[in-house]
């Protein structure tokens, strides 16, 4: 159990950390900027602290949370045609099911214990999402816009920036919480790329088609690529993607073969997955 917040024992093992700032309550909504018409899927609700402000702009909100009594709270305070309480851990949820005619949007809170795992679970209902907004620990959202070359830049860095446009909007001290985390926290703002369009995730490698420029033709395999290189960092790339990838090749896609994983772009990783692939179907 945790301490007492409305009456509410904060779950350590739910990641609960309520946001009770008045002011950054605010700047997040004005962030999410919730507009008639929009589907808006608010992920970990707790006490409700961005439900209202988010249910003062639009008609309908949709939440998950895993909590029992968080749940009976939400459904006493707030009458079932303007939220729709859906039960379970968020791991396992659908997103696509609520995708309408208009924008969807997913924001939250998100628990830190589950962060990560939780934002690769999002990745693929990404082609129906409009954008996403959440409050993650900053150390995760420094990670997630990392450039290469950086300490930062992993595996997690290359698999979202290669489905989002993602922008670090400001950091929320430990004080905006309760019970307060030990580490500063930040919000994220994550916009699906669009492989329709020309130009799409500033993917440009040139002597490629724009098709090739932004897409992973298979991937799986681009997925798999990037874990292996990634999975001994201090390891040079001619060492973690041997399975894949003789030294030769590397060097002829204009990798070096001596770099490690944090020193080559999201392009060049689509690049040689591409490539791998290509070689695969001959």
């Amino acid at each position: 159990m945790g301490r007492q917040v409305e009456g509410h024992s904060a779950r350590r093992r739910f990641g609960q950390n309520f946001l009770v700032s008045d002011g950054v309550i605010r700047k997040i909504v004005e962030a999410i900027a919730p507009r008639a018409g929009d589907t808006v899927v608010e992920i970990g609700p707790g006490l409700g602290a961005l439900t209202e402000p988010l249910l003062e702009r639009i008609d309908h909100l949709h939440v998950v949370e895993i909590d029992r009594d968080l749940i009976a709270r939400l459904r006493q305070r707030f009458p079932p045609e303007r939220l729709s309480i859906h039960e379970g851990d968020a791991l396992e949820f659908d997103f696509g099911t609520l995708k309408a005619a208009g924008p969807l949007k997913i924001v939250g809170n998100l628990p830190y214990n589950i962060s990560s795992p939780l934002l690769f679970h999002l990745v693929p209902f990404a082609p129906l999402v409009y954008d996403m907004h959440f409050m993650l620990q900053k150390e995760v959202v420094d990670r997630m816009v990392a450039e290469p070359g950086s300490k930062d830049f992993g595996r997690l860095s290359v698999m979202l920036q290669y489905r989002y446009h993602m922008e670090r909007m400001f950091i929320v001290p430990p004080g905006a919480f309760n019970p307060p985390p030990k580490v500063d926290s930040a919000i994220v703002r994550m916009i699906p790329v669009d492989f329709s369009t020309v130009g799409a995730g500033g993917l440009c490698i040139p002597g490629m088609s724009l098709r090739e420029q932004v897409t992973a033709t298979d991937p799986a395999l681009f997925a798999r690529v990037v874990t292996a290189a990634f999975s001994q960092r201090r390891k040079m790339l001619r060492n973690t993607l041997r399975e894949f990838i003789g030294e030769a090749e590397l060097a002829a896609l204009g990798i070096t073969p001596t770099a490690r994983a944090e020193d080559i772009a999201v392009a060049d990783y689509v690049r040689l997955a591409n490539k791998l692939a290509d070689l695969a179907r001959r």
